[in-house]
């Protein structure tokens, strides 16, 4: 199959069969080896036993091949279907074969390659996919060719079909790399079973998002619970596939969940033109399917548009007496084709409407036919989203055919066509929320790093893995977090001395390394009103905890003060380290019932303000804090920025793998760390590597002194620097701009000064000269930026510098620095393009 698939899809170039047997393929003779071939290969297509794979490689690597797909199975990870330790041996050596010549490798265990747009079929697929502009990227070949098979049906056509298999080497961050670049490629659809490098997979998704669609359906939501118990409530919720979830929704993806989920997203994508937003109208000639799309529509989150008195009044004259007179648009069983193509032209120039689902029942007094017919009249050279459902099987057929023809969306029921609006209102959200620029820090905040640092070292050369209370409040409070004051205690009778300086309510909880949740021993009493009440409470928290956990270890008590906060709403900060992602971040409602009441949300770092309120408005708690019947709203920005200090410590220590602030009080004056809990362990890995997106490198800031005595400050690029970025493009002079731009332009748009300030520090670097300040706030003067290839191998430098600082260095200082940086990058090259009158 896959000698006929390669000999008969059109591919223009010679194709070599290798074969010890000389035997003939597909009517041509093969060579014995790959030193007999006459011209090196540029792909190799291997299906050969197992331990013949790393030979292979290495022969063909030696004569000049640069690739090969390795459909061979046998180098399973596992001890499944062959494989296991002499698997993970034969990979490895597969890849030692191939990294010296840096041959790259799709496979093994995969389908294969189909890229039908250069006839090349190198696959065992069972359909030869026709040629269009979506891309198909997966792990298993059994869902390529469900897709495949789908697609076929509906004469999708595709620019690449890739079967990745086992990723041992080529993996779908290198895919998006690949893909990004392609031109023919209108959008990507992923098929993920799990991911290898997310870092590598985070900066080219977020790079292939930011200029094509990305889809991504991920396996395995549900996978079996690790044994034990967690041991904080952010451990207890942050689930696996929520951290899937915030990685995709970060890179600016769109995620479906099933099968289905995929096929309509396809459909939407490959046919149908984006909504320009979340309203919807329905056209239909049965009442009871369109309240079934309203019903679909409600529960996906989608909104019902609603219809203006214009578009009634037009509606009014085409369609009889007693229709609907409202959205969804009843036009009744008996409708013929004009009325459907009347109502349809009124509905699409409906300003409130986004987009309109048409729906057909079969009837036997109306061709369902005709009515397509008069859809695909009505929709041609209109740029307007519209989608359909014609219900039935054999009735519905020749119109799903006729819709398929002219690159109409149409699917088999009412949900799954709302279900494929909604996520592309969402993808559209998400492309949005990508290039939104984020406000400036509302307050400017230093960490005491050192202060910090000496808590964790202490606790981690007392070989302990969680810092008592009172270190993890210090911790908190060097990063600015508000936190309520904790003292010490070593018994009751001390206890009680501490609760009479402190002079009002206090709350008692038991000190010992060995127990992290004291509500669940009866450690913690509050609203404690005298030193007398203390100091029986300790004495009865001795006995509970004892009679508990009688090998706890119990260094005494804590005291603090009770915050008296009786508007304050509370909440649930905290961290937890994924495997794949490293540290991710979590918000939500808190409190003793937050795993009951399951209402959190995951964010990767480092965090900015958009990207912190973002996280808050995923959650429900959310809109409780906007305020409401007469409780004031609380500081949503106070909010923010304790996830962004938090943000900033998991960044400052890679010793930080788990943390909890529950709760953290919210009230209109502010917020109040009451109980938290920190897990480190020693680390000798840079902070910064473990996390999926690289954070800003604030290392590189650099103080510069003119010679006239002006001071600058050299820093990295953040996008809080959008604004200050388009006020340094409109200082700059026409001469300069072309200079700079190679072509007149009057403004930046918003999505290149998006692109030019959201950089990925992982490949991109922008050093911008400055004022110091806060970003946003502080005038820009000129800057520098390279942006490397994928392989880090090559970069391409711009500079530009405000024409009233010309002449004083600057440019040369600037390029010497970015020069410097690449260097240490391990960058090779940087390379520019000049206008040749650009002295």
């Amino acid at each position: 199959v896959l000698a006929h698939n390669l000999f008969n899809s059109g591919f223009e170039g010679p194709i070599m069969p290798v074969s010890p047997e000389h035997k003939a393929i597909e009517g041509v003779l093969t060579y014995a080896d790959a030193g007999a071939l006459p011209v090196p290969a540029d792909l190799a297509v291997i299906a050969t036993p197992p331990e013949t794979v790393p030979g292979l490689i290495g022969a063909f690597a030696e004569r000049g091949t640069r690739a090969a797909v390795v459909i061979t199975e046998g180098f399973s990870q596992s001890d499944g279907n062959g494989g296991g330790e002499d698997g993970r041996a034969l990979r490895q050596a597969m890849l030692d074969a191939a990294r010296p010549h840096t041959l790259r490798i799709v496979g093994p265990d995969c389908l294969g390659v189909m890229v039908p747009g250069a006839g090349l079929n190198a696959s065992f697929a069972h359909i030869q996919p026709k040629r269009g502009n979506l891309a198909f990227i997966a792990q298993s070949g059994a869902i390529v060719t469900s897709v495949l098979d789908w697609a076929a049906a509906r004469g999708i056509g595709f620019s690449h079909f890739v079967s990745l298999g086992d990723t041992s080497d080529v993996d779908f961050g290198d895919m998006l790399d690949y893909l990004t670049g392609q031109m023919e490629v209108r959008g990507i659809l992923l098929y993920i079973e799990t991911i290898r490098d997310a870092r590598k997979f985070m900066s080219a998704a977020r790079a292939a998002a930011r200029i094509k669609p990305v889809i991504v359906i991920k396996s395995g939501r549900h996978p079996a619970a690790t044994a034990g118990e967690a041991a904080s409530h952010t451990g207890a919720l942050a689930s696996r596939d929520a951290v899937y979830d915030a990685a995709f929704r970060r890179a600016g993806m769109l995620r479906v969940h099933d099968i289905g989920g995929l096929f309509g997203a396809v459909e939407t994508m490959a046919q149908g033109q984006a909504p320009s937003g979340d309203r919807i109208a329905v056209l239909t000639n049965g009442g009871g399917v369109g309240m079934m799309a309203v019903d679909a529509l409600i529960d996906y989150g989608g909104r019902l548009a609603d219809l203006s008195g214009e578009t009634v009044a037009a509606l009014d004259a085409v369609l009889p007496p007693t229709w609907s007179r409202r959205n969804p648009v009843d036009i009744f069983g008996d409708a013929p084709p004009e009325r459907y193509g009347k109502a349809l032209e009124i509905l699409l120039k409906d300003k409130g409407t986004n987009a309109v689902l048409v729906l057909n029942c079969p009837t036997a007094t109306a061709s369902g036919e005709d009515a397509a017919r008069a859809v695909i009249d009505t929709v041609a050279g209109k740029k307007r989203c519209v989608l359909t459902s014609w219900l039935g099987e054999t009735a519905a057929a020749g119109a799903r055919r006729m819709f398929a023809e002219h690159r109409i969306p149409t699917y088999f029921t009412p949900e799954r066509a709302i279900r494929a609006f909604v996520d592309m209102v969402n993808y559209e959200q998400n492309q949005e929320a990508l290039t939104e620029t984020p406000p400036s820090v509302p307050e400017d905040f230093a960490a005491d790093v050192a202060t910090a640092r000496a808590v964790i070292e202490s606790a981690l050369d007392d070989g302990r893995e969680w810092l008592t209370e009172p270190e993890a409040t210090a911790v908190l409070d060097a990063y600015g977090i508000p936190v309520v004051p904790t003292l010490l205690a070593a018994d009751p009778g001390a206890a009680a001395a501490v609760a009479e300086q402190l002079a009002g309510p206090v709350a008692l909880k038991i000190l010992s390394p060995d127990i992290l949740h004291k509500s669940d021993v009866g450690g913690v009493a509050l609203e404690l009103p005298t030193p007398a009440a203390v100091r029986d409470a300790a004495e009865a928290m001795l006995e509970r905890v004892r009679a508990a956990l009688p090998e706890a270890r119990i260094d005494g008590f804590t005291v603090q003060p009770m915050a008296e906060r009786p508007d304050a709403f509370e909440l649930i900060c905290g961290v937890i380290e994924d495997s794949q992602f490293g540290p991710v971040i979590l918000f939500g409602h808190g409190g003793t019932a937050t795993e009951i009441i399951e209402d959190t949300t995951l964010a990767l770092p480092p965090l900015n303000m958009h990207l912190a309120r973002e996280a808050m408005a995923r959650t429900r708690v959310h809109s409780l804090l906007q305020g409401f019947r007469g409780r004031p709203p609380a500081a949503l920005d106070d909010v923010a920025l304790t996830l962004i200090k938090i943000s900033q410590l998991v960044i400052d220590f890679g010793e930080v793998v788990e943390m909890d602030i529950n709760p953290l009080l919210a009230d209109e004056t502010g917020v109040m760390a009451l109980h938290s809990r920190i897990r480190v362990r020693r680390t000798a890995e840079h902070p910064a590597k473990r996390l999926a997106i690289r954070p800003y490198p604030k290392a590189l800031e650099e103080t510069l002194s003119l010679p006239d005595g002006r001071t600058f400050l050299l820093r990295p690029i953040r996008p809080e620097d959008e604004p200050a970025f388009h006020d340094l493009f409109s200082r700059l002079s026409p001469e300069a701009i072309r200079m700079r731009f190679f072509a007149p332009q009057s403004a930046l748009s918003h999505q290149l000064a998006a692109r030019l300030t959201q950089i990925d520090y992982d490949r991109e670097m922008a050093l911008v000269l400055t004022e110091p300040g806060i970003p946003g706030k502080s005038e820009i003067y000129g800057g520098v930026r390279i942006a490397a290839d994928p392989d880090g191998e090559k970069a391409e430098y711009a500079i530009t510098v405000r024409g009233d600082l010309a002449g004083r260095g600057l440019g040369p200082l600037l390029m010497s620095r970015i020069i410097d940086y690449g260097r240490a990058r391990g960058i090779k090259e940087i390379f520019g393009e000049v206008l040749r009158v650009n002295t």
